[in-house]
Parts: C-alpha cells; sequence; structure tokens
C-alpha cells in the first residue's frame, strides 16, 4: 500500500467512524514512515470536516459523529508523540475530567480536541471523576490548568467540592480552575471558587492561552477548524457537556 493508499484508507475510516482500522492505518504509516504532519492535516482533519458537513445536510447523525471522534482520537494517541518530537513545543498540562456522578463528555472530549490542537498537553481524567482523583493528577502531572466539566445540574456542586479538596490538599493556589457545561453560569462557576468560566471548547482553548500568556487568536489553526465544524453540529443536536 502506498502512501496516498494509506492516506486515503485513513480518511475514508474516519468519516465512517472505523476505530479499529483507523488505530491499525495510523500505525501502518508510521511504520512505513508516513508523516505524521501529512496524517493529520490530509486525511483526519479533512475526514472530521466531512462528517461536519454530512451531519449538517443530514446525511450523520449524532452516533456517527461520535464514533469518528472517536476513530480520530486514537489516531492523535499514536500521533501525539511524534508531533511534539518534530518540534511541537507543549505550552502547558492541563489536567480535565467529567465531574463525579456525572458521565457526560461529549463536550469534555471536543474541549480535549482543542486544547490538544492549540498544543497543551492533556491528562483526561474521564468521566465520573471523583475530588480524591482530581487531587491525585494535580499532584502526579503539576498542570497549570484544571478543567471541570458538569452536564447535570445534580453534579454542578461537585466543583466547588473539588475546588475545596484542591484547597485542603494545599494545591489551589498552584492551578488555575475552568468550570464548564450545560447549565453552569459563569455566575455559578465563581460561586464555587472557579477562576474562570468557559462555555465550549472553542473558548476552552483560548482562555487557556490566555491564561499562560500564549500568542495568536485562534487555537489549533486547521485542528480548531474542525474541531469548531464538530462542535456547530452538535449544538444543532443536544447542549454539550463542554467544560
Amino acid at each position: 500500500m502506498t502512501h496516498d493508499d494509506t492516506l486515503k484508507a485513513l480518511y475514508d475510516n474516519t468519516v465512517n467512524g472505523k476505530v479499529a482500522e483507523v488505530k491499525e492505518l495510523t500505525q501502518q504509516g508510521l511504520n512505513t514512515d508516513l508523516d505524521p504532519i501529512a496524517m493529520l492535516y490530509q486525511a483526519l482533519l479533512p475526514a472530521l470536516q466531512e462528517v461536519g458537513r454530512r451531519f449538517e445536510i443530514g446525511d450523520f447523525f449524532v452516533p456517527e459523529m461520535l464514533m469518528s471522534a472517536r476513530a480520530m482520537q486514537g489516531a492523535l494517541n499514536l500521533l501525539r508523540p511524534l508531533l511534539a518530537a518534530q518540534g511541537e513545543k507543549s505550552l502547558g498540562k492541563v489536567v480535565i475530567g467529567t465531574v463525579k456522578g456525572d458521565v457526560h463528555d461529549i463536550g469534555k472530549n471536543l474541549c480535549n480536541i482543542m486544547l490538544e490542537g492549540a498544543g497543551f498537553e492533556v491528562f483526561d481524567l474521564g468521566v465520573n471523576t471523583s475530588p480524591e482523583k482530581f487531587v491525585e493528577a494535580v499532584r502526579k502531572h503539576e498542570p497549570e490548568i484544571v478543567g471541570m466539566s458538569a452536564f447535570l445540574t445534580t453534579t454542578m456542586p461537585m466543583i466547588k467540592v473539588n475546588i475545596e479538596a484542591l484547597k485542603k490538599a494545599g494545591l489551589r493556589d498552584k492551578v488555575a480552575v475552568m468550570a464548564g457545561g450545560a447549565p453552569v453560569t459563569a455566575e455559578y462557576a465563581a460561586r464555587c471558587g472557579a477562576d474562570y468560566y468557559c462555555p465550549d471548547a472553542s473558548a476552552t482553548a483560548r482562555k487557556a492561552k490566555e491564561i499562560l500568556g500564549a500568542q495568536g487568536d485562534a487555537p489549533g489553526g486547521a485542528l480548531a477548524e474542525a474541531v469548531a465544524a464538530v462542535e456547530k453540529m452538535m449544538s444543532v443536536a443536544e447542549p454539550l457537556d463542554t467544560v
């Protein structure tokens, strides 16, 4: 299989949400010295944009979009270290998770992609993240920023609980806390003790860059464009559980 064949197959399988196939093709590309940047910008990102287009015209629905996003994430897990080795310097570290009692992760995952595209190293704690897990991750990774997402009104109070846990552990002053999610407002985030409120994935990446004094208005370039397309189509389908 030529490099062009691999790129086409990577594009097609990402569009169709074939998680295992995308991972296998990405590894195959790496094994044959296919440029990671080519895989990202000539296959994965165009595929994500195509998914957004199909969603907007009604050919794809939320399940298909989610499978494509998961396929892309699997590829990024393999490409990220190599992209970093080619000189992409990390702007900083972000620990992010959906709070305890909440298993929604669509918006959080979009935030991850946007943050990574903007140049951050992201440590995703997943869903149903306990205060203890947030504290442990901050101790272990020493991030500059912690992101907390709550999609349900019943789990919103966990934002404050998590911040109090960081205070008790003596870590609160070492990090900037960003909070968000469908029911969360700027006023509520402030009452919980968060430093920043972010309504969507694009705002999360922009705010993270502002916090660390990074230059540039558009986080992630083409990657930001692709994720913004997914974010737009998802906002039509259902509220985002974003940080």
